[in-house]
């Protein structure tokens, strides 16, 4: 731990900190914070929380070594450039298995925001431990890495359920227990993953060029720009160039959404904050965010938060 905080404490944007039992990397760029809360729950085991809200940090960290990386992703999305220049994403409830040797860059967070659990094993320093805690079922860290870890690229699983149950504790935990009961999830973690055949369609993760990317990040500040105004997706496909049935592919596996219900999402996020803030009335709100009737608006923020805008205004 103390090397890792060495290590990270060398970056302009990042800031290192003691926080009782594990330590804590605050990122600051223009876009906004975001922050990495570290413990180490046996040796070579790592369990990191990650916080983001902001559009995009640079990280310059990455491990020659061999290491192998358990990624939880529970809201939000994360952008990364990929060896030949292309762009993978992480979205709400997949497991990213990865060896971080193509970790350092910048990394996007195209709804801006992104919140997970990460659990990474050193093999050299965590493989004794792992033995000693499970004897003769033990996995060999080492194999699972070379096993998932093919080519530099991400090993994606989708609706894991055993993955997603050992997660979810982690998310609740009580600080006072959460180093003995992260140590227990790791190993469970592992003997789960030593049970899984190897699926080539898990790295055939989608993947879109930067050209087609920055395209449909032009179309959605388009979008955003002038929620009043009402465009047809061929309208914002023919405005950057794409052909249609590309754009809405691309859109959505960049912003993890069709672009009409993006479009619905940001206005209702959007006016939640404005609601949050109190300066203006409902009808007011409703204006901002694109809607001419107050009822329409009503129908729409009920439908996406579950309350009118009214009662979310009483409960802040």
């Amino acid at each position: 731990m103390r090397l890792l905080m060495d290590e990270l404490d060398q970056a302009d944007n990042m800031s290192v900190s003691r926080e009782g039992e594990g330590c804590r990397i605050t990122v600051k760029s223009d876009s906004g914070t975001g922050s990495m809360l570290f413990y180490e729950v046996m040796p070579g085991v790592i369990l990191t929380y990650n916080d983001f809200h902001m559009a995009e940090c640079y990280s310059g960290f990455s491990r020659s070594s061999d290491y192998l990386s358990v990624n939880h992703c529970r809201e939000g999305r994360l952008e990364q450039l990929m060896p030949g220049g292309t762009y993978s994403y992480t979205s709400a409830g997949d497991l990213k298995l990865d060896d971080i040797s193509h970790h350092a860059g910048n990394y996007v967070f195209p709804v801006e925001h992104y919140h997970g659990i990460s659990i990474g094993f050193d093999v050299a320093a965590c493989s004794d431990g792992v033995r000693e805690a499970l004897g003769n079922q033990a996995p060999d860290v080492s194999e699972l890495r070379r096993r998932f870890c093919r080519g530099g690229s991400p090993y994606v699983l989708h609706d894991f359920t055993e993955a997603e149950e050992v997660f979810a504790g982690l998310y609740h935990v009580r600080p006072a227990i959460r180093r003995p009961f992260a140590r227990l999830r790791a190993l469970e973690l592992l003997l789960l993953l030593s049970q899984l055949e190897y699926d080539e369609s898990c790295h055939a993760v989608e993947y879109f060029t930067c050209a087609q990317v920055q395209k449909v990040k032009e179309a959605r500040r388009i979008m955003v720009a002038d929620l009043m105004s009402i465009h047809t997706v061929g309208e914002l496909a023919a405005c950057v160039g794409m052909p249609t049935t590309a754009f809405k592919a691309c859109f959505k596996g960049v912003f993890g959404l069709p672009p009409y219900a993006y479009l619905r999402s940001y206005r209702m996020e959007r006016a939640a904050a404005l609601l949050r803030s109190g300066k203006l009335s409902v009808a007011a709100i409703g204006a901002q965010v694109g809607y001419d009737s107050p009822s329409k608006f009503t129908a729409a923020f009920k439908a996406v938060m579950g309350l009118t805008p009214t009662s979310y205004r009483r409960g802040q």
